[in-house]
């Protein structure tokens, strides 16, 4: 190299410390890219997005073309900048050129272009999307031979490539990405969008209609009873048992009743001809796994039971529909039926009202992790048979019980506490 100017020796170095930022940059740059924003804009014809999605599929082969021309890039302007540094200043300019380099090399081949890479991914790694693609088979036969020592080693150790380019987000993750959307996305639709993520969460037990509050045709009541049932109703389907709803028959459409009345046609035999058989939910069935089977089955009204097979209540397509776009199909009027607000601030609760629609309702946080009704809390936390005047406190709220009726909480007083309680177990007295 003695020949070679040292004019042609800086531009040279130049060349292969702009190479080594390029590598550096870009590596950051595909590696920070959002990949499904990269995957709209490959769906929407980006030739750039494409490429790119292209070389993240295997990012084992990317990392070995782009650690490939590095580390080429680095050893060669280490060579140059000491032959630079020796025709300068001879055995010391030799000895401070690797150190003056390496100082070079870490901001202006590694620091700057990784920073600017990590704020500007998309700037810098879709335009290299393009070299990397050529020099992809150019250099194919060294990148090959370095992944398959690299990969190999890897498996010693139980990582496959394969399965790590896979890129994957838990319902967690999903949240936060919903959650950061900020004002991309309008905030009831975030509302909308997390409420979907919750369903799985939440099981058929949760929104159900108790057993003892669902309302429907008796066939063995007289005839007048049963059309008073029918004129009454407020709901578009109605179960159609006899005794009891344990005797269940099926689900009647009024729809139908109201064209055999119409036709004068509307008696109990040729009501018991549009009964449709039940349909059965076993209990535990996550919201998200009802929704998809109401679909298959073409469904809009299931009877939950239990281990046994006994019925333990009543939930409608409508219920899991409103789980995520809230109330639509009651009315505003009667939404809280069985909550009554007193002037002091407290509550009158119904102990049948589950604990899930009380929180969604008020916004309260009691516990929904075990029993689903008021009722069910109490009992739990009491511990005994309960008694009208008893009085516990659950997390950040007091509670006293107000009616029993057959050893069941009939009505409580709810009274949120001002300050957080100091522990969330019950405190009874």
């Amino acid at each position: 190299m003695d020949s070679i100017p040292l004019t042609a020796l800086f531009a040279l170095l130049a060349l292969l410390v702009g190479l080594s930022a390029f590598f550096s940059g870009s590596e950051t740059g595909l590696m920070t890219l959002n990949r499904y924003r990269l995957k709209h804009r490959a769906k929407s014809g980006e030739r750039s997005a494409r490429l790119a999605q292209a070389l993240l599929e295997r990012p084992d082969r990317l990392i070995g073309l782009i650690l490939l021309g590095n580390v080429l890039a680095n050893t060669l302007a280490a060579s140059v900048a000491l032959v630079i540094g020796y025709r300068l200043a001879g055995d010391v300019g030799a000895a401070i050129a690797p150190v003056a380099l390496t100082f070079v090399l870490l901001i202006f081949g590694e620091a700057a272009p990784k920073t600017l890479a990590a704020l500007y991914p998309e700037r810098v790694g879709l335009p290299a999307a393009y070299v990397y693609s050529v020099l992809r088979w150019v250099l194919f036969p060294f990148v090959w031979l370095v992944n398959l020592i690299g990969n190999g080693l890897l498996r010693l150790f139980g990582v496959t490539p394969e399965d790590a380019a896979q890129h994957s987000l838990s319902s967690e993750e999903l949240r936060a990405v919903v959650a950061e959307a900020g004002a991309m996305i309008p905030q009831r639709h975030q509302r909308m969008l997390l409420s979907i993520l919750d369903l799985e969460k939440a099981t058929v037990e949760d929104i159900m209609v108790p057993r003892n509050e669902i309302v429907g045709i008796d066939v063995s009541d007289p005839w007048e009873r049963i059309h008073e049932t029918i004129v009454a109703s407020q709901h578009t389907r109605l179960p159609v048992f006899e005794g009891s709803i344990d005797n269940l028959k099926g689900v009647v459409h009024l729809r139908k009743l109201v064209r055999l009345a119409a036709q004068n046609a509307l008696r109990l035999d040729t009501l018991l001809a549009q009964v449709r058989e039940p349909y059965y939910i076993p209990e535990g069935t996550p919201l998200n796994q009802q929704l998809l089977n109401f679909q298959d089955q073409k469904r809009r009204i299931g009877f939950v039971v239990d281990e046994y097979g006994d019925i333990q209540g009543l939930v409608t397509l409508e219920d899991i529909l409103e789980e995520v776009v809230g109330e639509f199909t009651t009315d505003p009027a009667t939404r809280l039926k069985n909550v009554y607000f007193d002037a002091d601030g407290s509550v009158l609760v119904n102990g049948s009202v589950t604990l899930r629609s009380l929180n969604r309702s008020l916004g309260w946080k009691l516990p929904t992790g075990g029993p689903k009704t008021l009722n069910g809390l109490v009992l739990e936390k009491l511990q005994e048979l309960p008694k009208a005047g008893k009085r516990l406190s659950v997390g950040d709220y007091q509670i006293e019980i107000t009616d029993v009726r057959a050893n069941a909480v009939k009505t409580v007083r709810i009274r949120p506490l001002p300050a957080p309680a100091a522990t969330p177990a019950a405190r009874v007295s």
